[in-house]
């Protein structure tokens, strides 16, 4: 390995030796697609029908977004997400006025019922006690060698966490609650710490708040990014229903899963969190959102006037032709793998949109958004013989975030903020009715052959 000192190194290079070994893979590595179907697989773990295939069983989250008639023809509906049997639409319209609206939803989805107004204020005051760093935790870990990607930074972090814990390989179910606290108190404090490392390592001041105690998950955040600590409250309330909205989604989903499974293998939750973290950073996954902001760049550079319909209209033609932003194909933020209708959190947060644009004069804005959903819409029905098409909550949430000043480094982080409460209900509930290690099939379609001696090769 060689190291150079403006952190370009010869060890990151791609070289005629790898490039080579490269060409040796592709030759006996190609699997033909067809194989697939003469096999049977489910492909992403979906059936042909677009339905997930059933690997478990929970009682913590749940998605409906369509109905199943005697002939197996699926109807599409809209889509209702549930906490704990509780629409989540309810959780966000019943917090109104109150500032513990993720609070109360991860106390619902841990403990499968509704806190009190003395459990709640139990709860926060629980997780206020946790939410502090180890002693030079933030010089020795977050600040060494800060990438750009925060969610390698913060599951280093969490991964190191491990080194404090006198416990960290108990999986008894009161040693695992009490660390789910502790990380879900931690998860926003690592997530601003790891973003302000950065910036510091790019020449940007640094500076560093405390979380208060008295404060909510969403106030704190918006507090400790923010060099003058201010925010309104509709903005804490606007990021507070976005935590909500993310805090689950129903077990299925790539990084909940992932927690399921490694999991089941008995490890210590710090991995298991960890892990989870590594399925969510990807841009698949937790990186969607993203995706459409920078979509969204490309329209307003190339669109002059975005309240033109018709302007709208044949940019987003040409992106479905592969011919403008990253030649994908794709209109980013609209359809869902699960969603058919509707998404609900994205109606939820729609109202929200429209609020925060009006406080930040962002209007223009929130007409080309409308637009572009509008118009993409009916092009997509129109090309894929569909009669309905979700919007997905990333169509808009990248959008709230940049009117929270929230950097786009951030908006994965952010999800994992809330993603973590999900993520430590299923972890408890695959350690308490689990017992089997997960350990799907994989059918090997290489042909059987003897070895060659190697003067025979």
């Amino acid at each position: 390995m060689v190291w150079k000192e403006n952190r370009e190194n010869a060890y990151c290079e791609i070289t005629p030796a790898i490039l080579a070994l490269k060409e040796q893979w592709e030759k006996k590595n190609y699997i033909d697609p067809k194989l697939y179907k003469e096999y049977n697989v489910k492909r992403g773990l979906r059936d042909e029908d677009g339905r997930g295939v059933l690997t478990g069983l929970t009682r913590v989250g749940e998605i409906q977004s369509y109905s199943v008639t005697e002939g197996e023809h699926i109807i599409p509906q809209d889509g209702i997400l549930y906490y704990r049997g509780i629409d989540a639409r309810e959780l966000v319209k019943g917090s109104v006025g109150r500032r513990f609206a993720f609070e109360e939803t991860a106390y619902l989805l841990l403990f499968g019922e509704l806190p009190t107004a003395a459990q709640l204020e139990d709860f926060c005051a629980q997780l206020a006690s946790y939410r502090t760093l180890p002693t030079n935790f933030f010089r020795d870990v977050i600040m060494k060698a800060p990438p750009r990607d925060l969610m390698n930074t913060m599951q280093r972090a969490i991964l190191t966490l491990f080194c404090y814990d006198d416990k960290p390989n108990d999986i008894g179910l009161e040693n695992v609650l009490r660390q789910s606290l502790q990380l879900m108190s931690n998860m926003p404090v690592l997530a601003i710490y790891a973003y302000q490392a950065w910036r510091f390592s790019q020449g940007e001041s640094l500076f560093i708040h405390v979380p208060k105690p008295e404060l909510s998950t969403a106030e704190n955040f918006l507090r400790m990014l923010r060099e003058d600590c201010s925010y309104t409250e509709l903005e804490a309330r606007v990021l507070d229903v976005a935590l909500v909205l993310h805090a689950d989604h129903g077990g299925g989903n790539n990084s909940t899963f992932t927690n399921h499974v490694v999991t089941s293998s008995g490890t210590d939750t710090y991995s298991a969190i960890a892990a989870a973290m590594a399925s969510l950073k990807g841009p698949r996954h937790g990186g969607a959102n993203n995706k459409v902001m920078a979509m969204m760049d490309d329209i307003k550079e190339h669109v002059q006037d975005w309240s033109d319909e018709g302007c709208v209209a044949d940019y987003l033609t040409r992106l479905l032709n592969k011919e403008a932003f990253d030649r994908s194909g794709l209109i980013y933020g609209l359809g869902h793998a699960v969603y058919t209708k509707s998404d609900p959190r994205c109606e939820v947060f729609r109202g929200y949109v429209t609020r925060l644009a009006a406080e930040k004069g962002l209007e223009k804005e929130l007409t080309l958004y409308a637009n572009v959903e509008k118009i993409g819409k009916q092009l997509l029905m129109e090309r894929q013989h569909k009669s309905v098409l979700s919007t997905n909550i990333d169509f808009y949430s990248g959008f709230v975030y940049e009117m929270l000043g929230l950097p786009m480094e951030l908006y994965t982080p952010l999800f994992a903020v809330a993603r973590i409460s999900g993520w430590s209900a299923h972890r408890m509930e695959e350690l308490s009715i689990g017992g089997k290690l997960i350990r799907p099939r994989y059918e090997c379609v290489e042909e059987h052959r003897s070895y060659t001696p190697m003067d025979q090769r």
